[in-house]
C-alpha cells in the first residue's frame, strides 16, 4: 500500500509541477527546450536536493527515467497548447495564473508529503527536524531552480507562506504518520492541509513581513542642491 502511494504522489507532483514550470516558462518567453527543460527542473529539482542530503547518489529520478519522460511530456503539452492557442494566451492570462497556483499547489502538497516518507524509508525518521526539512526541500527544490533559471527572485522568499505551507504540511504529516496507522490518513490530512494554505494565502494574499526600503520618506536635499535649485529658477 505504501509503495502504491508514494508512486502515486510522485506522478501527481511531477505533473502538476511540470505543468507549473513550463507556464512559467511560456511566460518567460522560452523557446521549446527551454519550457521542456524548465518543466522538467522543476518536477525533479526537489528530489534532487533531497537525495543528494541523504547520500542517495546518483538521486533516484536517474534510475526512475519514466519520471523524467513524464515531467517532458508533461511540459510538452504545455509548450503545445500555449502555441496553439497563443493568441488567446494574453487574454486568459489571469485565468492561466489561477491555473498555474493550483497545479503548483497540488505538486507541493503531493512533494512535502513524499519527502517526508522517504525519511521514513530509510530509517532516519528519528530525526524529526531532518524529515520535515527533506519534506520542505522536495516541495519547494524545483521551485528555487525554477525561479532562478527564469531570472526571478525564489517565489519561497516573497510570496505567499509558501514554504510555511509546505512547512506545515510535512510536520502533520510527520506527526500523524507516527501515531496513526498506515500512510493514507496523514498522505490525505498532509496534502489537503498545503492545498488549503496554498490557495488560501494565493486568494488573500498572505505574506511574511518584510522590510519596504522603497517606502521610506525621500531624503531631504542638501543645502548644496537647495542653493542650485534657487540659481536654476532665478
Amino acid at each position: 500500500m505504501l509503495t502504491e502511494i508514494l508512486h502515486i504522489l510522485e506522478i501527481i507532483g511531477t505533473v502538476a509541477f511540470a505543468v507549473s514550470g513550463a507556464f512559467v516558462a511560456v511566460n518567460a518567453r522560452l523557446d521549446i527546450f527551454g519550457v521542456l527543460f524548465i518543466g522538467c527542473i522543476t518536477a525533479v529539482g526537489g528530489g534532487i536536493m533531497r537525495d543528494i542530503l541523504i547520500g542517495v547518489t546518483p538521486p533516484a529520478v536517474f534510475s526512475n527515467v519514466y519520471i523524467l519522460l513524464v515531467a517532458a511530456v508533461t511540459s510538452l503539452a504545455v509548450f503545445l497548447i500555449a502555441y496553439v492557442y497563443r493568441k488567446k494566451f494574453n487574454a486568459v492570462r489571469e485565468k492561466v495564473e489561477h491555473v498555474n497556483t493550483f497545479f503548483d499547489a497540488v505538486g507541493l502538497a503531493a512533494f512535502s508529503v513524499m519527502g517526508t516518507e522517504i525519511a521514513f524509508v530509510h530509517g532516519i525518521s528519528g530525526n524529526a527536524v531532518l524529515t520535515v526539512t527533506l519534506g520542505m526541500l522536495t516541495g519547494v527544490g524545483g521551485g528555487i531552480f525554477r525561479d532562478i533559471l527564469t531570472d526571478t527572485t525564489p517565489y519561497i522568499f516573497k510570496k505567499h507562506v509558501y514554504a510555511l505551507a509546505s512547512i506545515g504540511g510535512a510536520a502533520l504529516y510527520y506527526v500523524l504518520r507516527l501515531f496513526v496507522r498506515g500512510a493514507l490518513l496523514p498522505t490525505l490530512a498532509g496534502m489537503a492541509f498545503v492545498i488549503v494554505i496554498r490557495i488560501l494565502a494565493a486568494k488573500y494574499r498572505w505574506s511574511l513581513p518584510k522590510i519596504r526600503l522603497d517606502e521610506e520618506k525621500t531624503p531631504q536635499p542638501t543645502f548644496t542642491e537647495q542653493v542650485g535649485d534657487e540659481k536654476k529658477a532665478s
